[in-house]
């Protein structure tokens, strides 16, 4: 049975970097890191193949979506986690504003591997199929976001209920 209960404790968001997030999915952003190069002339720079979508499982098809995310009070008690068994799920703000990324590892739900990051205005995720992660979780002010994901048939989003006894550090 997955555990879902925790004694009370503060998640401690800690930076959001590709290397630190490469057991969750792929961090998207722009850096010397990237494969990139110029096109069009010269007038743009293209960095190229950022996260692996995978959403073609069992006759998935591409959906790109805007998500308007509105902050939580804070202290952030953690109630649901949620993920996509079929599909890679990304998330791109269009926003200027850091968001929390909260997530565990794919396969059953353990909350005391649940991790905390913090993604800069710059970044976005890209959820591996089957992992763990909270929704979006917008940090002072109302954020928008690019959502890239999957459409189709199949069952492709677990909830699982949380007692709220873990939250997020307020900052």
């Amino acid at each position: 049975m997955p555990n879902r209960t925790v004694q009370p404790r503060v998640l401690q968001p800690k930076p959001l970097t590709g290397e630190a997030f490469a057991a969750f999915g792929d961090v998207i952003e722009i850096n010397d890191r990237a494969n990139h190069f110029a096109i069009n002339d010269g007038h743009t720079e293209r960095y190229h193949d950022l996260a692996s979508v995978d959403v073609t499982k069992d006759g998935g098809r591409t959906l790109i979506n805007m998500f308007r995310s509105t902050p939580l009070a804070q202290p952030v008690a953690l109630r649901m986690m949620e993920r996509h068994p079929l599909s890679s799920q990304a998330f791109i703000p269009i926003s200027s504003q850091p968001y929390w990324v909260v997530v565990a590892p794919a396969g059953e739900f353990d909350i005391n591997q649940l991790q905390a990051f913090l993604a800069g205005p710059q970044q976005g995720v890209n959820y591996h199929a089957g992992t763990w992660h909270h929704y979006c979780l917008a940090l002072h002010q109302v954020s928008d976001f690019m959502v890239i994901d999957r459409g189709g048939p199949g069952a492709n989003c677990d909830l699982i209920e949380l007692d709220g006894s873990l939250s997020l550090a307020v900052l």
